[in-house]
């Protein structure tokens, strides 16, 4: 292991060790894996894995997050949510994450309560410091901590250990909610997040790996893997029957490729505040 990433890995398992027994909000991604597997090693029954499932997820990711931890021997409980329920959340404002992170955060604490566990845990790790996460303000009022970011944990630091332990989400694409699909002001409703589900399992299934399908409307945006977008062009025509059997009008391949928080782009920095 890098000597720099060996150092961050003891930090972490020397942070989880200080909280004695811990609920780990797991989602099958590569932080909540690398998470949840250093608490049980460290902390052993004295660890939980929640899932939370809701249909703002995609199922594929649940489905893997269920295999996964199967896989790595974890004690897993899932709960269910439901962001829709919530008019600040449903009507997609800037800080939409924050109520839906609220809703969940509130949720875990109260399952932390109830099985005696000290604390509850996310996977954020040092880079989404540098993002617009406005749900990190319900977990710091509801007390979540965050051990992978206590001990200073990049994506690429993650990556590289989740890898020296074997893990099988070392190099699993990065996945945020569906809502995330939509532009700030965009309500959010049942039949938008199916029309985008749709739309994701007919680009999965053509073979790519890191995408996402931004939702305007009538018009689908396809932001691909950079490394991708040449295999994107020469795949256009299927791509373009993906979306446009989904629901959409118009189907479009975004030219800057895939970045995290793209539609953060657009904020105002009083909306970034």
């Amino acid at each position: 292991m890098d000597p720099t990433a060996a150092l961050k890995y003891d930090a972490l398992r020397e942070r989880i060790a200080q909280l004695d027994s811990v609920l780990v909000a797991y989602s099958g991604g590569v932080d909540s894996t690398l998470l949840a597997f250093v608490a049980r090693d460290v902390l052993g029954e004295h660890m939980l894995a929640v899932l939370a499932v809701s249909e703002i997820y995609p199922r594929t990711e649940t489905e893997s997050a269920r295999a996964t931890a199967e896989e790595l021997g974890l004690d897993l409980l899932e709960v269910e949510t439901d962001a829709l329920d919530s008019p600040a959340f449903a009507t997609n404002p800037p800080d939409r994450c924050y109520h839906c992170k609220q809703e969940v955060f509130g949720l875990l604490c109260e399952v932390a309560r109830t099985r005696g566990l000290a604390f509850v845990a996310d996977g954020s790790n040092a880079d989404d410091l540098a993002d617009h996460r406005p749900g990190r303000r319900a977990a710091v009022e509801l007390g979540v901590v965050s051990p992978l970011q206590d001990a200073g944990l990049t994506k690429d630091d993650i990556r590289a250990i989740s890898r020296e332990l074997g893990l099988p989400t070392a190099d699993k694409p990065s996945m945020a909610c569906l809502a995330s699909r939509f532009p700030y002001g965009t309500p959010i409703d049942r039949v938008g997040l199916t029309r985008v589900r749709a739309a994701e399992d007919g680009v999965r299934a053509l073979g790519l790996g890191q995408f996402r399908v931004r939702s305007h409307g009538d018009v689908a945006r396809l932001e691909v893997e950079p490394g991708e977008l040449e295999t994107a062009w020469t795949l256009r025509r299927e791509l373009s029957a993906a979306l446009r059997s989904a629901g959409f009008a118009y189907a479009t391949l975004d030219l800057d490729g895939y970045r995290t928080g793209s539609l953060n782009e657009t904020l105002e920095e009083r909306d970034r505040a």
